[in-house]
């Protein structure tokens, strides 16, 4: 059974590279998309300090994410590709990082005490399907060392899964 261990957070690259390790550890032999969406929100929820939500939207279709597997407050279950956070990031096919939520035009606050956020895309071969999206009550809380580590994790998530085609 995996066991997630306690890493240092004081060096940033050292402590993503870690996470990491624990993260394809924990989806090992598992190839469900879901189980292993919501083992890696608990794993991201559990390890990265300071964060209030971290979870999946995925494409429903082109024109709406849906809410997936995610740890923390009760969110936002449909959210219109160009709104918010997650669905700039998917219209511009780019992560985000927005030090203040509350500067960000259009940002939808699914949780009044989130004050900054990273949202990063889930790729596979024919494009994004989805965002990885992390919240804090802090603002600034998240700089590009988070997007590069978070972005890694994201891939590992995504090699980690089987989609099926007719999803």
């Amino acid at each position: 059974m995996f066991a997630a261990t306690a890493i240092d957070t004081s060096n940033k690259p050292a402590f993503y590279k870690e996470l990491a390790v624990q993260l394809k550890a924990l989806l090992e032999g598992e190839g469900d998309s879901v189980a292993n969406a919501a083992n890696t929100a608990a794993l991201i929820y559990q390890m990265v300090p300071d964060l209030n939500w971290a979870g999946f939207y995925f494409l429903a279709s082109e024109d709406e994410l849906v809410l997936g597997p995610f740890q923390g407050k009760p969110a936002c279950v449909r959210i219109a590709v160009g709104k918010g956070v997650c669905g700039k990031a998917i219209e511009l096919d780019m992560s985000m990082l927005v030090k203040d939520v509350n500067e960000f035009p259009g940002h939808i606050a699914c949780d009044a005490d989130s004050r900054s956020e990273l949202v990063v895309l889930l790729r596979d071969a024919e494009g994004a399907f989805g965002v990885l999206d992390l919240d804090s009550p802090l603002p600034g809380r998240f700089d590009k060392e988070d997007q590069a580590g978070i972005e890694k994790l994201a891939a590992i998530y995504v090699a980690a899964c089987e989609f099926d085609d007719e999803d």
